[in-house]
Order: C-alpha cells, then structure tokens, then sequence
C-alpha cells in the first residue's frame, strides 16, 4: 500500500522510536540506580529467564488442547521479550514506587533483549531458514543500538533546549508504535489464509490476563519476604518491571526473526494483545498497590 511497510516500519519506524529514546532518557536518572544490583538480578532473572521458561513448561500442557498452535507459538514469544521502555515506569511513578530502578530496569532489559531475545527465540522457536543468524543481529544493531546511541549523543548537545521546550516525547513515540501496530493487524488480517478461530482468541486472552496476573502475584511474594532486601517501593518496581512485556522492541524483532516466516501474524497476536492488557491491568492495580505501599512505609 501507500504507507510501504516494508521499508518505512522495518527501518524508519524502529529506527525512529529508539532515536527518540536515546533523545528523552535521562543518563543521569539511571547511575542513581545502578548500584541496586540485587533489585536488577531478580527483575531481569525473571523477565528473561523464569518467564518464558515457565510458559514453555505451561504449552506442553495447552499443546493436547484444540488451542491454534501458531497462537500458543506467539504466547511463547511474548515470554522472550524484553521489558518494556516506557508502561512499567509510568505505571511505577503513577503508584510512587522506586522511579528510578523502574527507569533502569526498562533500559537495561531493552539492551539485554537485543541480544538475549533473538537467541530465547531460536532457542523456544527456531526461525525461518531464510534468515542468517548474523543478519538477525546486524539488522538490530542498525536499527536498534545506532539510532539509541545518536539519540544519547544528540541530547549532550541540545540538552538545555530539551529542557526548556519539554518535546512530546512520549507522543511521538506512540504514534510511530500506532503505525506499527496498524500495519502489523494489517498483515494479520488480509491475510485470506488466516485460520483463527474465536474460541482460540477468547482462550489467549484468559491466558494473557490470567499469566500477568499470576506473575504480578509471584512477584510481590519474592520481593516481600522478611530477608528479600526490598523495599515497598522497590517492591513496586519489581511486580511491573518483571510482568511487562516490550512490544516497541518486540513486534520488530518478530518482523526480522520471523522474516517470511507464513504464520508471523499469527505469532504477533498474543503479543499484541498482551500489551494493553499490562497497561489495562496495571492502572486498574494502581490505587490497591499504592495503598499497600503507603501503610508498609508507615
């Protein structure tokens, strides 16, 4: 169509979103964080080793259901991805939790995931034989790490101006995500081969609030028994830094992973679904958690 997907989402689109993170995080924020060393290895442990281990131990169960597999397939892949760079910290100041270990945590798993996704995804998944494993890497890095690094370098030198003009980043950001996800429900559902049935839909979606649910409770008992170390705050940090999932990182490494892959759109549902449910999810929590917080710092 008019919009030429292939070329504006797969490189300009991603390269955009990340040069305008590059641009709007605050380097500073996040070397007052850096020490909490503990806080980090158990939000990124989880994220990006328990998570989708423990959903792959899960499929073997939901494979003998009626369940479409390429859905299940997409489910695992939402278990691979990284934390995301913005929900978990918006959601972690709205609750006044630790803001800047939520900031941290969604930058370094963003780093983390470029490399340690593709790999929990040919490792769960395989991918398609007509992409070269160092074309997966190389692609990210051009389109991932480059433009994050010159967003970094731009802002040393307008920073002043930045401050004082205050730029919508976060506008910006979403409406690029907007066209992202646009062409990718595009791409689901012209597609006349697509076989996706309700109940399987119905059934992910119970699955999707059901496992954010679940790990957001597993994660506020590790992180709140007596020898754990954390505190409330930190506690807030943690239950939305470990649940949350990256679908600017992810919908993108699905395209590149996944390149002419026949059911990529299919995989990319779950994913797609998964993240307003995390937003959705977490707003609704909001007023619970920060009461909880209040009355454990009192």
């Amino acid at each position: 169509g008019p919009l030429k997907p292939e070329i504006t989402i797969t490189y300009v689109a991603v390269s955009a979103i990340f040069f305008n993170s590059g641009l709007s995080l605050k380097t500073e924020e996040l070397t007052s964080a850096l020490m909490h060393v503990k806080l980090h290895l158990f939000v990124q442990i989880f994220t990006l080793v328990f998570f989708p281990t423990a959903i792959w131990l899960f499929l073997q169960l939901l494979s003998i259901t009626p369940i479409n597999e390429w859905l299940l397939k997409g489910l695992q892949t939402v278990g691979c991805m990284p934390p995301p760079v913005s929900s978990a910290v918006i959601l972690t100041k709205a609750v006044g939790g630790n803001e800047a270990a939520a900031i941290f945590n969604s930058a370094f798993g963003s780093f983390l995931g470029i490399v340690i996704t593709p790999l929990l995804l040919l490792l769960f998944l395989g991918s398609s034989s007509s992409v070269p494993f160092t074309s997966i890497f190389s692609q990210l890095f051009m389109t991932v790490v480059v433009p994050l690094i010159i967003g970094q370098i731009v802002r040393r030198y307008i920073k002043d101006w930045l401050e004082r003009k205050k730029p919508p980043f976060g506008a910006i950001s979403s409406c690029v995500l907007l066209m992202i996800i646009y062409t990718t429900f595009c791409d689901t559902f012209a597609n006349p081969n697509i076989d996706l049935d309700k109940f399987s839909l119905i059934i992910i979606v119970f699955i999707i609030f059901s496992v954010q649910m679940s790990f957001m409770f597993l994660t506020f008992l590790f992180s709140t028994r007596n020898n754990s170390g954390f505190t409330p705050a930190d506690t807030v940090a943690i239950i939305f830094c470990s649940t949350h999932k990256s679908l600017t990182l992810g919908i993108p490494m699905l395209k590149i992973v996944f390149a002419g892959y026949e059911h990529l759109s299919l995989i990319s549902v779950p994913l797609l679904i998964y993240h307003p449910a995390q937003i959705l999810l977490g707003s609704l929590l909001v007023p619970t958690i920060k009461s909880w917080m209040v009355s454990r710092q009192k």
